[in-house]
């Protein structure tokens, strides 16, 4: 198989497709890898790193898209790269379709078959191909959030350790999947005073065990929440719902309620979002202001620590890639059934039900396709 990479184009990310090791990998399999000039550059792999691991470097995406039969990348293609995707072209990427009406259409229009890394599934439910990013996502989010609680950055100059007969600051995480946890970890670690809050029962037993009393675990409802965001200073949003969008849990009426300088980190913004008063920023332009409350609302915060989050990434998506390479995309989901959840939009249909069921669009099972 042909397999192209081009350069990402989204602002500020930095993170590439596919590794030296992992063209050198697809080279030996016999497959011939396009990569695009200076792809690589924002994690520091060169053009000659990859033509030294076997592949070709062109100049152009519109080169890498016309020649390849998949498309291996990072985020989701943009508007100007939609006249570049071609029919029937395996499109192998996160794609967070539920938020992106527009692209869905376009990768119907042209029966790309796109297939979305965040909604892969493994045996046990979990989705292997998200972990890894939002590890990353969680810890840059308290990171992120003691920062621009710095009264330089308009925060209201909390440190969130807090020192000897000064309170700790107070950090609201909803939601406790992996992003919730890592961010736990990076607050714990800080010295914070932490609050988790799930839906989940068990979910929150296994978050009291873990973290052995070091946060407190809190069950979701509207009162609790309101209670919470009131009293923080820093509030993350963690909420996953596999392919959908997230739930509104953090209305407008909340944040109003919170104290001037205090920030909010909207992790689900790539779903959406969970916090009422969020919209998309960008690394150039991260922030804004609501009521003098900070919000942080970056769909790709990991791409300006691109070398970690590439590396981390690619460790888990190279085995799909390597079998859809090896057997083509409706042989590779007959050798694991496992890999037919991530195929969103197949032959000009939607063949992911919480995508279609959020977008309005008609569903058609992948199965019914083939």
């Amino acid at each position: 198989m042909i397999i192209g990479v081009p350069k990402e184009i989204k602002i500020s990310e930095n993170r590439v497709g596919l590794t030296e090791a992992g063209v050198r990998q697809l080279v030996l399999q016999g497959h011939k890898v396009a990569v695009e000039k200076d792809a690589g550059l924002g994690c520091f792999i060169t053009n000659e790193d990859y033509i030294d691991a076997g592949a070709t470097i062109l100049d152009t995406a519109k080169e890498i898209y016309e020649s390849s039969e998949m498309i291996i990348k990072v985020k989701e293609p943009l508007p100007d790269e939609y006249d570049l995707l071609q029919e029937k072209q395996i499109l192998y990427t996160y794609l967070h379709l539920a938020a992106e009406p527009q692209l869905t259409k376009v990768l119907c229009d042209r029966k790309v078959k796109a297939v979305a890394y965040e909604t892969i599934e493994d045996a046990r439910g979990g989705l292997p191909l998200l972990t890894p990013m939002s590890e990353v996502a969680g810890r840059m989010a308290t990171q992120v959030g003691a920062f621009y609680l710095q009264r330089d950055k308009g925060g209201k100059g909390i440190l969130l350790g807090g020192v000897t007969g000064v309170k700790r600051g107070r950090v609201t995480i909803l939601g406790g999947g992996v992003v919730g946890v890592n961010a736990a970890q990076m607050a714990v670690g800080l010295g914070a005073e932490v609050r988790i809050i799930d839906v989940n029962h068990s979910r929150l037993e296994y978050l009291d065990h873990i973290f052995n009393g070091q946060v407190t675990t809190v069950y979701s409802n509207q009162l609790n929440i309101e209670e919470s965001v009131l009293e923080s200073d820093l509030v993350v949003g963690a909420v996953l719902l596999a392919g959908r969008k997230a739930p509104k849990l953090v209305t407008k009426e909340m944040i109003e309620t919170m104290s001037p300088g205090s920030v909010v980190v909207d992790v689900a913004v790539d779903q959406g979002g969970c916090i009422e008063t969020c919209r998309p920023t960008s690394h150039t332009n991260p922030t804004f202001e609501i009521n003098d409350v900070i919000h942080y609302c970056v769909p790709n915060m990991p791409g300006v620590v691109a070398r970690t989050s590439t590396y981390a990434l690619t460790n888990v998506t190279f085995q799909y890639a390597s079998i859809i390479a090896k057997l083509g995309l409706e042989d590779a989901v007959k050798a694991n059934p496992l890999l037919e959840k991530g195929v969103n939009v197949y032959g000009g249909s939607v063949t992911y039900e919480a995508v279609a069921s959020d977008l309005g669009m008609e569903y058609t099972p992948y199965s019914k396709m083939i």
